[in-house]
C-alpha cells in the first residue's frame, strides 16, 4: 500500500464564539424608552387645560343648582352670580385639549365661569354649615328643656342658667353656699341634689362632657388652696367625680379650672361676686369647629345666659309664635282682599237705585 494514498482530512476546527461586547446597549435603549415614557405621563398628568376646566366648572355649578343653559346655546344666571352675568357657551366637543395650561387661551367669560362655579361651591357649603348648626342648636335647646324639666320637679330650677355656644350647651351652677363652702371644694348636699337631678340626662346622651371650675375676682387670699387655679381645678374635679359616681362614664368627661381668668359677667358688676363664682358643665357638641361656630348665630337669644326653660313652657311658647303668625297671614289675606274689592263695586258717578247713605 503507498503510504501517500489516502490521505486523511484535517478535522474541522472549531473557533470560539465571538464575544457580543455591545449587549449591554440593547438594555440600556430599554431602560431609556421606559424613563421616556414614564416622563411623558407624568407630564400628561401634571398638564391641566383650562378649557376642559371651564366645561368642569360649568358642570359643577349645574350641580349646586344653576340649570345647564350653556350646553344648550341658552343663557343662565349662576347662584351667587348677580343678575347681569352671563353663562359662558361651552361645547363639550370642541377642543379636545392642546397641550396648553394657564389661562391665557382663556377669554374674560371662561375664566368668570369658572369663579362663579367657586362661588357658587362655596355658598353651597356655608349653606350646609348653618343647616347643621341650626339642627344641632334645637337639638341642645331639648337637652336645656329635660334638664330643666328635672330641675324644676326638684324645685331647683333656679339654682342653674344655661347658654348655647360654640362649644355646646353649658350648664351653669352657682357655687354659691349651697353648692360649696367658701374657699372649700368639698360639694355640699345642696349641691348634690343640683348634679342628682342633672346627672341621669347626661347619662343617657353620647356627648363628651367638660367641668369648668371658675372662681370670683375677690382679691381675697384662698385659706386652704395655694391660689384660685388649685380651688377651680378641685371644684370641677369634685364635680366630675361626683358624676362619673351616678351614671355617667368617666372617660366621658374632663374637668378644667380656669381660677377668675373667665368672668361670666363683668367683674365691675356687683353680681360678679356670686355669678363669676360657678362650675361650667359643658356638653360638647359634635359638630366639626366650622359648623360649631355658627352655633351661637343658630341659636338666637338662647346664645345669652339665661334661665332654663321646661318642655311645657316651650310648647306654650311655640304655640303662641304659631298662632302670631297665622293671625299676622289671616291679617295679611283681609288686606288683600280689602284692596281687590272696589273693583267690582258700581262706577263713582252712578248713583244705584234705592241706596240710603248714613253720616
Amino acid at each position: 500500500m503507498s503510504s501517500g494514498g489516502g490521505r486523511r482530512k484535517k478535522a474541522h476546527e472549531e473557533h470560539e464564539e465571538h464575544v457580543n461586547h455591545e449587549r449591554w446597549l440593547v438594555s440600556y435603549a430599554d431602560m431609556l424608552t421606559l424613563l421616556f415614557v414614564l416622563f411623558v405621563v407624568l407630564y400628561s398628568m401634571s398638564d391641566v387645560n383650562m378649557k376642559k376646566f371651564a366645561q368642569l366648572a360649568n358642570g359643577l355649578s349645574e350641580g349646586f343648582g344653576a340649570q345647564s343653559a350653556a350646553f344648550q346655546g341658552k343663557q343662565a344666571v349662576l347662584e351667587g352670580s348677580g343678575n347681569n352675568t352671563e353663562i359662558v357657551q361651552i361645547d363639550p366637543g370642541a377642543d379636545k385639549g392642546n397641550g396648553k395650561a394657564g389661562t391665557a387661551d382663556m377669554t374674560s367669560k371662561e375664566i368668570q365661569a369658572v369663579q362663579n362655579a367657586l362661588v357658587a361651591q362655596s355658598r353651597s357649603k356655608a349653606s350646609k354649615d348653618a343647616s347643621a348648626a341650626t339642627k344641632e342648636a334645637e337639638a341642645l335647646k331639648k337637652l336645656e328643656n329635660k334638664i330643666s324639666d328635672a330641675l324644676a320637679k326638684k324645685k331647683l330650677l333656679g339654682q342653674v342658667q344655661f347658654t348655647i355656644d360654640r362649644r355646646g350647651l353649658v350648664v351653669t351652677v352657682v357655687t354659691n353656699e349651697i353648692v360649696f363652702a367658701g374657699n372649700r371644694a368639698d360639694l355640699k348636699p345642696g349641691g348634690e341634689k343640683i348634679l342628682n337631678a342633672i346627672a341621669p340626662t347626661l347619662a343617657k346622651i353620647p356627648n363628651s362632657i367638660e367641668v369648668d371650675g371658675n372662681t370670683n375676682q375677690l382679691k381675697a387670699a384662698t385659706t386652704f388652696y395655694p391660689s384660685g387655679w388649685e380651688l377651680s381645678a378641685a371644684r370641677a374635679s369634685t364635680t366630675v367625680r361626683y358624676l362619673s359616681g351616678h351614671g355617667i362614664v368617666k372617660n366621658r368627661m374632663s374637668a378644667v379650672g380656669f381660677s377668675d381668668t373667665k368672668p361670666l359677667i363683668d367683674p365691675a358688676d356687683p353680681r360678679s361676686i356670686t355669678m363669676n363664682r360657678r362650675v361650667d358643665i359643658v356638653v360638647l357638641t359634635t359638630l366639626p369647629a366650622d359648623q360649631a361656630a355658627l352655633l351661637p348665630v343658630a341659636a338666637g337669644s338662647d346664645a345669652k345666659l339665661h334661665s332654663g326653660q321646661t318642655t311645657a313652657q316651650a310648647t306654650v311658647e311655640a304655640e303662641k309664635a304659631n298662632t302670631s303668625g297665622e293671625t299676622a297671614e289671616s291679617t295679611g289675606t283681609t288686606e288683600s282682599t280689602t284692596t281687590t274689592e272696589p273693583a267690582n263695586t258700581t262706577p263713582a258717578n252712578t248713583t244705584p237705585a234705592n241706596t240710603t247713605s248714613h253720616d
